[in-house]
């Protein structure tokens, strides 16, 4: 089946490909509204980043792939993400899933893992209520679009007082630029509850046509609750990257992001915990490699609404070639969050002369009782601290190399899988010294 879709997508093609999908009524018309949305406001306007610019058109054509019968059947890329003896993996590539495997115990505790498409069949109701209520379809022209042509994607859903001790991993894979590659995420989790998600995007190698790749990410944590989402995207230079990640935080729930932007292309990525609750809490942690002609826009937020609730925020770029970082932090402090604390850290290292970094703190305070603060630097490797290493008997390039990944240590050291923190490894090497 193959419905072409262009950019912005009209409301009967919509409609068409989703009735054809068997969705739900209130799924069709969600997405012919979405569509209709999508003609008629403007792309996000990142900080000194213009977007429009970018090639925004290469949506591509709904292609329902092949269920596979192995992971064995997986291109090694991707088999190299699979955490060994994982029990629970969704594997998409390009349109929609083609694997999908989850333990009988977490299903007998009412744990859902599954892709978003099959979830809103099945538990329709429970998807209806949160689906983008975290990133309204009307927000710009890029939530409307996700919301009108998201594919596959994930659902995951933790009962209340359940704990999901070992990691729920998603790969979407694209390896036909005209295929339309969309997935949305979309995680609740109950009051006292605890989950890891991980996942990660990645292209086949040696990719030329141009594609987008249109994200966007739900997290609901509930009061007492615990999410931790990993997530890694390592895309092709003919591609742009738009993500959109937010997180609604409860009462003394806890929210940690670990995000590695490893993209070849052109790179939007937007991080936003609101901490609705009071001793709500968020920890985000964001790393990016550029290369080329590279760019990136890269934000972290976070908004306090609730009282005694903490934020912290640490941002690391490294840019090489002509490749530039436009990096924003922004923590808003609402009236009435007495004894919020919003910190947060951007730091940017360049490798070369022509290569840009700009980090933007920001802190927006409406309330007098709080404590925030922040710290940005944009720089090049410290000749000191490479002439110290030297005079160890290290060559330049290895003491270098050492100072960067050094740099990166406190978020690739976070990742909680140990495949996924394996291939971090092996595309920040590809990306530094390809």
């Amino acid at each position: 089946m193959s419905t072409q879709l262009t950019t912005p997508t009209d409301r009967q093609s919509a409609e068409a490909l989703a009735r054809s999908k068997n969705e739900p009524a209130w799924l069709v018309d969600s997405r012919g509204e979405a569509a209709e949305l999508a003609g008629t406001i403007e792309w996000p306007k990142p900080e000194k980043v213009r977007i429009e610019r970018w090639n925004l058109t290469a949506v591509g054509s709904y292609e329902q792939p092949a269920a596979i019968e192995a992971i064995s059947e997986l291109p090694e890329i991707v088999r190299s993400l699979v955490s060994e003896g994982t029990e629970n993996l969704l594997v998409q590539r390009n349109s929609g899933i083609v694997w999908n495997q989850f333990a009988e115990e977490l299903a007998a505790k009412g744990v859902i893992f599954t892709d978003l498409e099959t979830a809103s069949k099945e538990h329709g109701e429970l998807v209806k209520q949160y689906l983008h209520q975290a990133v309204p379809k009307n927000e710009d022209k890029l939530s409307a679009l996700s919301a009108a042509i998201w594919n596959g994607g994930v659902f995951v859903y933790v009962p209340k007082n359940v704990e999901v001790e070992i990691p729920l991993q998603a790969i979407f894979y694209n390896d036909k630029s005209d295929a339309s590659f969309a997935p949305h995420i979309l995680i609740v989790a109950e009051s006292n509850s605890r989950v890891t998600y991980v996942d990660c995007a990645v292209t086949a190698e040696g990719a030329t046509e141009p594609f987008v790749h249109p994200s966007i990410v739900e997290v609901f944590v509930k009061p007492g609750a615990f999410v931790r989402f990993s997530s890694i995207h390592s895309l092709g230079a003919p591609g742009v990257d738009m993500t959109i990640r937010r997180a609604i935080i409860e009462n003394d729930a806890r929210m940690e992001w670990i995000v590695g932007d490893l993209n070849d292309g052109n790179t939007l990525s937007d991080t936003k915990s609101v901490l609705l609750g009071q001793g709500s809490t968020s920890d985000t942690k964001v790393i990016s490699v550029g290369k080329n002609a590279q760019q990136n826009s890269l934000t972290t937020r976070a908004v306090h609404f609730g009282k005694s609730s903490d934020s912290n925020m640490v941002t690391r770029a490294v840019m090489k070639d002509s490749a530039s970082a436009i990096i924003n932090g922004i923590t808003k402090i609402e009236h009435g969050a007495t004894k919020a604390n919003g910190v947060q850290t951007e730091k940017v290292l360049m490798l070369s002369p022509k290569a840009r970094g700009d980090a933007n703190p920001i802190l927006l305070i409406d309330e007098d009782d709080v404590t925030a603060g922040h710290a940005a630097s944009v720089g090049q490797v410290n000749p000191e601290q490479v002439y110290y290493l030297m005079s160890r008997g290290i060559s330049k390039q290895d003491a270098e190399r050492l100072i960067i990944y050094g740099f990166l240590a406190p978020v690739v050291s976070e990742i909680p899988v140990e495949a996924v923190r394996g291939q971090l490894q092996r595309l920040l090497e590809r990306k530094l010294e390809g």
